[in-house]
């Protein structure tokens, strides 16, 4: 891989709005031009039951990711959102640097919500039987983050906020030129 391979790693607990500000700051990077792409990390590593030896499923995750960024990078791809709760924590940085090359620059945003935010929302989106899980994850692993996040991980408050505005923050924290 290229050394000017650059990624955006926006994390959280369930119900912060994760996908959605990637999302908006992919929406930011077209209207000023700028190449990337954009992978739903969650989505790397569903499978059921996990494989063996690979209960938190990192090493399919690690494998899916690198095949797809492949695919990006063969096209010319240089910059990638990644959007998965658990990405902004320290022992993460191993995987990234093996799926999308050694010299790999890694901004980490972790999204923070409150408890009554994360609610609000989850009750909102999981329409399933998950809810109570999710409630109960979601909190768990706010905790995680906050103690287990990278050094240099930059905190950015979603409560009350304009999903507008969250992305603007997340792409300053970027510098990819994706202001407007």
């Amino acid at each position: 891989m290229d050394d000017d391979v650059e990624i955006l790693l926006l994390g959280g607990r369930a119900g912060v709005g994760k996908t959605t500000v990637g999302w908006e700051v992919s929406v930011f990077l077209r209207a000023a031009g700028v190449p990337h792409a954009v992978i739903e990390g969650d989505f790397m590593g569903q499978i059921h039951p996990a494989p063996e030896g690979d209960q938190h499923r990192s090493e399919i995750t690690e494998k899916n990711l690198t095949a797809v960024w492949a695919n990006f990078a063969e096209r010319g791809c240089r910059r990638l959102i990644y959007t998965n709760t658990a990405s902004v924590l320290s022992g993460t940085t191993g995987m990234f640097e093996r799926a999308l090359g050694p010299k790999v620059r890694i901004t980490r945003v972790l999204l923070t919500a409150t408890d009554a935010t994360a609610h609000e929302r989850l009750t909102g989106r999981e329409l399933g039987s998950e809810l109570e899980h999710e409630l109960a994850a979601s909190a768990r692993k706010a905790r995680l983050l906050d103690q287990g996040a990278h050094p240099g991980t930059l905190r950015v408050v979603t409560d009350g906020r304009p999903v507008v505005d969250i992305a603007r923050d997340v792409v300053t924290a970027t510098g990819w030129s994706g202001q407007r």
